[in-house]
Parts: C-alpha cells; sequence; structure tokens
C-alpha cells in the first residue's frame, strides 16, 4: 500500500463497503482439498443439474451393453452366414475358349477345378455383338474323382453369338 491509503473494508459485492460486512467474508480456501470440499448435498445437486446423476450414469451404461449386445448380435449373424460351413469347395473356372458353330448354336469350352466327389452347376451365356444374351443355358457337372475336369457345352441362341463365355458356377 501507498503512504497515506488506508485499506476499505469490502462488501458482498466485492465493493468497498461498510466495516460490518467485511469480516463476513473470508478469503476461500485453496488447494486440493478445496475441490472436494462441497457437501454431499451441494454435490448431488450440481450434477443432477449438470447431467452427472445416478440416473444419467445408468442411462449411459444401459446404452452401452445395447450397443454391445447389437454389435455382437450382427457379429454372430455375419459369421453364420460367411462361416466355416460356406465352403466354395475350391472351385475355380477358367474360360478356354468358344465356337461358333452357326447361326443358332455356339459351344463353349471351359476348365473346371473343384474337390473331387463334388457336383456343380454352371450358367452358361452367349452374347451377340452388342452384349446382349443370346442363348443362356445351366448345366450339371457330374461328381468325379479328380480335380480337374473340361467342359465343352453347346448353347443354342436365338441369333448368331459372337462370344460364349462361363457366367458363374456353384455348388448345389
Amino acid at each position: 500500500m501507498a503512504h497515506g491509503e488506508r485499506e476499505l473494508p469490502w462488501d458482498q459485492d466485492n465493493h468497498p463497503g461498510s466495516p460490518e460486512l467485511s469480516d463476513q467474508h473470508t478469503a476461500p480456501a485453496a488447494g486440493p482439498a478445496a475441490a472436494g470440499s462441497a457437501a454431499p448435498a451441494d454435490r448431488a445437486a450440481l450434477d443432477d443439474r449438470y447431467g452427472r446423476g445416478a440416473g444419467t450414469r445408468r442411462r449411459g451404461r444401459l446404452l452401452a451393453i445395447v450397443t454391445a449386445v447389437a454389435i455382437a448380435v450382427v457379429f454372430a449373424v455375419w459369421a453364420i452366414w460367411a462361416g466355416p460351413g460356406q465352403t466354395d469347395h475350391g472351385l475355380d473356372t477358367d474360360d478356354v475358349g468358344y465356337e461358333v458353330v452357326s447361326d443358332h448354336q455356339v459351344v463353349v469350352h471351359t476348365q473346371l477345378a473343384v474337390d473331387p466327389g463334388t457336383e456343380v452347376e454352371c450358367a452358361v451365356q452367349a452374347l451377340d455383338k452388342g452384349y446382349t444374351i443370346v442363348g443362356w443355358r445351366v448345366v450339371t457337372v457330374p461328381a468325379d474323382d479328380q480335380r480337374s475336369r473340361s467342359l465343352s457345352t453347346p448353347v443354342n441362341t436365338t441369333s448368331r453369338a459372337v462370344t460364349g463365355l462361363i457366367h458363374s458356377c456353384w455348388v448345389p
């Protein structure tokens, strides 16, 4: 304080005021002990006011449980759908070529590889110059003790085909 100044008491609004109000105010406590010094009733009121009450914690916990269960169900459904019970039996096809026999027939030559003893069905298609399907046939390839098989499939067409190929194969 400078020489000649005197200290004034402070009122409740932190303005200089009367001496009788100055003894009502004490300096706030400082340090880590002060942070947790709120009365339990005050703490509960503040927690409720700012969304930290017991109800909020229960809702958060319930939401976490429901989310975890939903994720587990989705994973289980996916595992069943794509799991080890679904196998392609080593199925692989290669289009070797085609032979246009006439305006109404094409022969498609294919190399097929599948586990021995597995029956396969294949959809064979013929296309015209505009890539329109002009012929389609589903053939059954019987089970065999050999993994690799050659397949020549005649496909009847509605007009002249310019190509023939395997559309897809599957294990029935």
